[in-house]
């Protein structure tokens, strides 16, 4: 029997070597390229003809938005520069996640339009930390870091402008990834991190350049105004942004890993950024940054969802996180920064969860069940407190305050890393029940789009095979093209009896579909084919949905990512790991060595000239 089990599965997933489903067309990758190269050296040009001073319009367009936005030139012009560049990545990769949900795979690097979008907001974001390094003539601040004789540049702009390579590090290594190890069509796939990871975090170095700003201008310039104090605002708002991108798969309906991740991601957002925010805005900071994310992320879900018509995606509101976070401001720990980080964190952790769940269990396609929570809390509590302490490292920078010993901050960011870590290792760990099938029973229903929907009865074989509260027990189809539906279909199955699954709604089993029935109790995670339409690009036959059939249980990635090449060697996929991983790295060591240079630079004036949350 088991030998049974084990063929049927390997006829299920059998994939003969296709012609797609690795990298881009070698044209593509030459235009691109070549389009690269010629921007680049345009902006080289640009760069060196305003250094040598050859050129007076680019400093004279950073003077006038030094003016309206009463920062020095420097500041100025990156800030906007990055503000419309990080939108446009954002919204790109929010249309980009949905286009694959809803189609499946790209025809090319070039047929998908949400694609330009990331490209340009990543390469403006690269090119808003390389203006702020080129455009002062004087050295910008105390803490700014000499590239010649007469150069310097400000620490949020060498920040910024690395977050950026980082970012668009992903683009080719994405490519060389596909060509070696398929198209694991999966946000949290290696070099897809690294793309969103340089992209969120490049939030943080647009606060290390207001803040250079600022403090460079303290004294000189009028209080800040409403517009100003809405672009800081709006800078924490992209800090929660940009830290929650990682639980896109969760906002809309497609999770591909074990659910005890999404209330870490989501504690761990929320500490960072709310936190930092409190510190360094004042009073109400925290709800006002959670209100701004919620505004953006509202747009961008009406702009994909109902106006592309594309698969619809909700985002958590962090309101619950944000009002943990203003309690405790209220208490004298708001003047140990670090232990109010950390406190707060852990009510987030715990309180702010709580009260996230009831928005989660209210409009999401998968509810948070109580059986999560003992595991979810372990992963979330000290992710959430130790981020909640780098989040008041942070806000300690961004408002002049001297920092803790530099073996403590250090040591910080470094246990941070190392719970993330952890909780992630634990999180990716899976079961698949072995010698367990599903037999199915289909039933015809009206056809939708010329296409065959059907119902189900669901037998699990043993009925044992999952306790007796599953994270979930449905069925998904996807990827079954824009125009049907909008490519996307989840119903959870009513239980009727012990081991007996029936479905509440018609399933797509034609076409483009891949459907099939998901289960998710506690670590076990797997997954049976109802249907998966044939695929020759990657040599892959049809698995028809027949009137009745058994099928064995599978690991869930198996299907979910059909493309990716199943015989690479485990040591070629690890080397792949780690050198994403020394990228991230990297990135993470330079974030910190930017705040802990800013700290470290002498003062130029009192804390009370430049700190906005002075009078709070």
């Amino acid at each position: 029997m088991t030998m049974e089990f084990s063929l049927q599965a390997e006829t299920l997933l059998a994939q003969p070597a296709g012609d797609e489903g690795g990298g881009a067309a070698i044209g593509e990758i030459i235009t691109l390229s070549a389009v690269g190269a010629v921007v680049a050296v345009v902006l080289l040009w640009i760069g060196w003809m305003h250094r040598s001073r050859k050129i007076t319009w680019l400093a004279n367009l950073a003077e006038w938005s030094g003016r309206r936005f009463k920062r020095p030139p420097w500041v100025a012009l990156p800030i906007a520069l990055f503000i419309s560049s990080i939108i446009c990545a954002l919204f790109g990769f929010i249309w980009d996640v949905s286009l694959h949900i809803g189609n499946g795979r790209d025809d090319g690097a070039l047929a998908n339009p949400a694609h330009y979008f990331i490209l340009i907001g990543l390469f403006g974001i690269f090119v808003a930390g390389c203006t702020a390094m080129v455009l002062p003539y004087e050295r910008p601040g105390t803490a700014a870091v000499r590239i010649t004789d007469d150069w310097y540049a400000p620490v949020g702009g060498i920040v910024m402008a690395g977050c950026g390579v980082y970012a668009l590090l992903g683009f080719p290594l994405d490519d060389i990834w596909h060509r070696i190890f398929g198209q694991d069509v999966t946000l949290w796939g290696p070099t897809h991190l690294m793309m969103i990871g340089g992209a969120g975090f490049s939030t943080l170095a647009a606060l290390y350049l207001e803040y250079e700003g600022r403090k460079a201008s303290a004294g000189e310039t009028p209080r800040d105004g409403l517009g100003l104090r809405f672009v800081q605002y709006l800078a924490f708002a992209g800090v929660l942004i940009g830290a929650s991108v990682y639980q896109i798969e969760f906002d809309f309906g497609v999770p591909q890993f074990r659910q005890v991740f999404q209330p870490m991601l989501i504690a761990a957002a929320a500490a960072l950024a709310l936190v930092a925010a409190r510190i360094f805005m004042g009073r109400g900071a925290a709800l006002i940054a959670a209100l701004i994310a919620i505004g953006l992320r509202g747009i961008m879900a009406v702009l994909v969802g109902p106006l592309l018509d594309a698969p619809i995606n909700w985002f958590p509101l962090y309101l619950g996180a944000a009002l943990v976070v203003e309690l405790v401001a209220l208490t004298p720990l708001l003047k140990r920064p670090v232990l109010f980080g950390l406190v707060s964190g852990l009510g987030i952790g715990t309180v702010g969860l709580l009260l996230e769940s009831l928005w989660i269990n209210a409009v999401y396609a998968y509810p948070w069940q109580t059986s999560i929570w003992p595991e979810a809390l372990g992963m979330a509590v000290p992710v959430a407190v130790l981020t909640g302490g780098c989040g008041a490292l942070v806000g300690m920078v961004l408002t002049g305050q001297r920092l803790p010993r530099r073996a403590v901050g250090i040591g910080l960011v470094a246990l941070t890393v190392v719970a993330i870590a952890g909780a992630a290792a634990n999180g990716l760990r899976y079961d698949t029940p072995q010698n367990a099938t599903a037999s199915f029973t289909l039933t015809e229903a009206p056809p939708v789009n010329g296409e065959r929907y059907v119902t189900a009865d669901v037998w699990l074989n043993p009925p044992d095979v999952i306790g007796d509260n599953p994270n979930w027990v449905s069925v998904l189809g996807w990827q079954g093209g824009l125009p049907n539906g909008r490519g996307q279909f989840i119903d959870h199955l009513e239980q009727v009896g012990p081991g007996h699954f029936r479905s509440t709604q018609p399933m797509p089993v034609s076409g483009t579909w891949k459907t099939l029935l998901r289960v998710h109790d506690g670590s076990t995670l797997t997954a049976v084919p109802i249907y998966l339409h044939g695929d020759p690009g990657i040599g892959a036959e049809e698995v028809p949905a027949e009137p009745e059939f058994t099928r064995p249980f599978v690991s869930e990635i198996t299907i979910l990512q059909r493309e990716r090449s199943p015989d690479i060697p485990a040591a070629l996929w690890l080397i792949g790991c780690l050198v994403v991983l020394a990228c991230s790295l990297a990135m993470i060591a330079g974030i910190a060595w930017g705040g802990g240079r800013l700290a470290n630079s002498e003062p130029s004036g009192s804390e009370a000239e430049f700190e906005p949350s002075a009078q709070a």
